[in-house]
C-alpha cells in the first residue's frame, strides 16, 4: 500500500482502565485514524505498553508508513507523571512505579513523551477542543471524580511529582465529616462529582419534606440537572450548592494561574450550559478582581480529548528539539 501522503505524522494514546484510545495524526495535527484496544489489567498491568507499542506498529504497517516518517508518540495515563515519564503508580492499571517514557522508547525506537492523562486531555481542549484560542486555561472535568488540568503558556504545569492539577483534591469544606476516596475530608470532588452531586441530593431529599420529582427516581446527576430543567426548587437547591463549591474551588485556582478560559468537560457537563451558569454565578463571587472576566466554555472533543493532547504534546516536542538543534 503507498503511503497516505507525504507529511510526517505522530500518535497520541490515551491510557483507561477498559480501553487505550489510540490516533493517528498528521504534522498539523488533523487525525488520521483513530481506534481502541482492550487495556489488559492483568499481571499488574505488564501487558498494557507492549500491546500499545504493538497496534502502533501494526497500524504503522497498514499504512506503510517508515519509523523515519513518525515525529514522536504521546502517552497519557492514569497516574500522576513527572516531566522525565515516570509514573508513581496508576492503580487502576496495576502499574506501580514505572518510566513511561524510556519502556514505550524500548519497545517502539521513536520520540515517546508522556503526562498524566488528565493534564492531557486539558492540553487537548486547549489546542482543538472549548478552549482553543486561548493558551491559559483550566479544565475540569466532571465524571465519577473531579479531574482536571492547568495549562499554563501552552504547557502543562506538571508539578514536582506529576500532581500538578488535582483539582478534585482541593479542601473547600472545613464541615465534613465524611472521608473522601483519596483519605482526606472535604474535598472539592465530595460535592461536585458526579457521585458528589448525587450524595448532595440525597441528603437534601432527607433533610426536606419539599415536594420534588426526584422523590422515588433514581438519584444521579443526569435526573438532578433534568430535575433542575424543569424548574424542581430541590433540585435547584443541589445546584446551587454544587455551584458555590465548585464555584469556588475554581477561583481559588484562578488566584493562583489567571486563565483565560475555564473548560467543563466529563460526563456531568452534559447537562449542558444550566451547569456553567451555577459555576459562573459564584465563581465570581469569589474570584480576585483580576480574574473576573475568565471566560466559561463546555469542552468538546469529548473522550478525544486524550489523544489530542497527547499528539500535541508529541508535536511540541519534535518541534523543541528541531529549535535546539
Amino acid at each position: 500500500m503507498e503511503k497516505i501522503d507525504d507529511h510526517k505524522y505522530c500518535f497520541g494514546v490515551d491510557i483507561g482502565g477498559t480501553t487505550v484510545k489510540l490516533g493517528m495524526f498528521d504534522a498539523l495535527g488533523d487525525v488520521l485514524s483513530k481506534w481502541e484496544i482492550k487495556t489488559r489489567t492483568e499481571n499488574n498491568g505488564a501487558n498494557i505498553i507492549s500491546d500499545v507499542c504493538d497496534s502502533i506498529k501494526k497500524k504503522m504497517g497498514e499504512k506503510n508508513i517508515d519509523p523515519k516518517d513518525v515525529m514522536g508518540v504521546g502517552v497519557g495515563a492514569p497516574g500522576p507523571v513527572r516531566k522525565d515519564g515516570t509514573i508513581f503508580g496508576a492503580v487502576n492499571l496495576g502499574w506501580g512505579v514505572i518510566n513511561m517514557k524510556k519502556e514505550f522508547e524500548s519497545l517502539l525506537n521513536m520520540p515517546v513523551v508522556a503526562g498524566n492523562d488528565a493534564n492531557v486531555a486539558a492540553l487537548g481542549e486547549m489546542w482543538k477542543g472549548g478552549g482553543k484560542g486561548y493558551d491559559n486555561l483550566i479544565l475540569v472535568t466532571l465524571g465519577t471524580g473531579v479531574g482536571g488540568g492547568i495549562i499554563i503558556d501552552e504547557k502543562i504545569l506538571t508539578g514536582a511529582k506529576g500532581a500538578g492539577g488535582e483539582i478534585g483534591h482541593i479542601h473547600i469544606n472545613d464541615e465534613e465529616s465524611e472521608a473522601c476516596g483519596c483519605g482526606n475530608k472535604g474535598c472539592l470532588e465530595q460535592y461536585a462529582s458526579a457521585t458528589g452531586i448525587a450524595r448532595l441530593a440525597r441528603k437534601r431529599l432527607e433533610a426536606s419534606d419539599k415536594d420534588s420529582i426526584l422523590r422515588g427516581k433514581e438519584i444521579n446527576a443526569k435526573t438532578v440537572f433534568d430535575a433542575v430543567k424543569a424548574g424542581d426548587p430541590l433540585a435547584m437547591e443541589v445546584a446551587e450548592e454544587f455551584g458555590n463549591y465548585l464555584g469556588k474551588g475554581i477561583a481559588a485556582i484562578s488566584c493562583v494561574t489567571n486563565p483565560d478560559v475555564v473548560v467543563i468537560g466529563g460526563g456531568v457537563s452534559k447537562a449542558g450550559s444550566v451547569i456553567i451558569d451555577y459555576i459562573k454565578k459564584y465563581y465570581v463571587k469569589y474570584a480576585f478582581h483580576a480574574s473576573v472576566e475568565t471566560e466559561f466554555a463546555l469542552a468538546t472533543l469529548d473522550n478525544d480529548a486524550g489523544i489530542f493532547g497527547a499528539a500535541k504534546m508529541a508535536l511540541d516536542n519534535y518541534y523543541e528539539k528541531k529549535e535546539s538543534e
